[in-house]
């Protein structure tokens, strides 16, 4: 009798056993995103980004891949440079979004405030705390993968350009680091961005987010 007691009880905690994993999960890869964003004020990181267009009857999906490195400090201070295939470099100083492509000799300028509402960029370098990153985002931790934690962030408006966004994350050796976006946007194209090396708490100089026009460019302000 009291072998089948226990064997009940075996049982019943093999049956709670999976549930109260994945709840455990979910409460740390929250935590994790509260963590990155309330604490993690600046950053380095490499990055390669891959870029999947949707599939089309009839046509080969090609990938395109572009690396380089990337640097922020929040609020609202960021830079992208990318390196391969082509030079591009994108900075935002608080105030405005330059993008700079010198294979068309050209330099786009966005006021900073409505550009980053509700983009994948908001996540790293505008959002203070979890509760206002769920402003715009709607969080669903999703399952782990790849040694990562991920939370799934969909627009609560649907009027932009992205449809969907997963953040993973990992435990560094000094905190949470960012390892990965995986963005889809509203026209089904998917952008992998994969973040390496990433140093937390780094101290970068102001002048990487300032951006001064080079001479003899076109200036664009859509």
């Amino acid at each position: 009798m009291k072998t089948a007691v226990r064997l009940r009880i075996c049982f019943l905690l093999l049956s709670v056993w999976p549930a109260a994993c994945a709840l455990a999960q979910a409460g740390d890869a929250l935590q994790m995103l509260s963590q990155f964003v309330r604490t993690v004020q600046s950053g380095r990181a490499q990055f390669t980004q891959s870029v999947t267009p949707p599939a089309r009857e009839g046509q080969q999906v090609r990938t395109r891949i572009s690396s380089g490195t990337f640097e922020f400090v929040r609020p609202n201070r960021f830079r992208f440079d990318y390196t391969k295939p082509f030079v591009q470099t994108l900075v935002a100083d608080g105030q405005t979004l330059w993008f700079h492509d010198p294979e068309l000799n050209q330099v786009t300028a966005r006021k900073l405030g409505a550009t980053l509402q509700g983009t994948p960029v908001a996540l790293i370098a505008s959002a203070s705390d979890l509760r206002a990153l769920q402003v715009d985002f709607e969080l669903t931790v999703q399952a782990p993968a790849d040694g990562l934690q991920w939370v799934l962030a969909q627009p609560r408006s649907r009027e932009g350009q992205l449809q969907s966004l997963r953040i993973g994350l990992r435990m560094g050796s000094v905190g949470v680091e960012l390892a990965a976006l995986d963005i889809l946007d509203a026209l089904g194209q998917r952008s992998l961005m994969q973040f390496s090396r990433f140093e937390p708490q780094a101290v970068i100089a102001a002048q990487r987010f300032q951006f001064a026009l080079p001479p003899g460019v076109d200036l664009i302000r859509p």
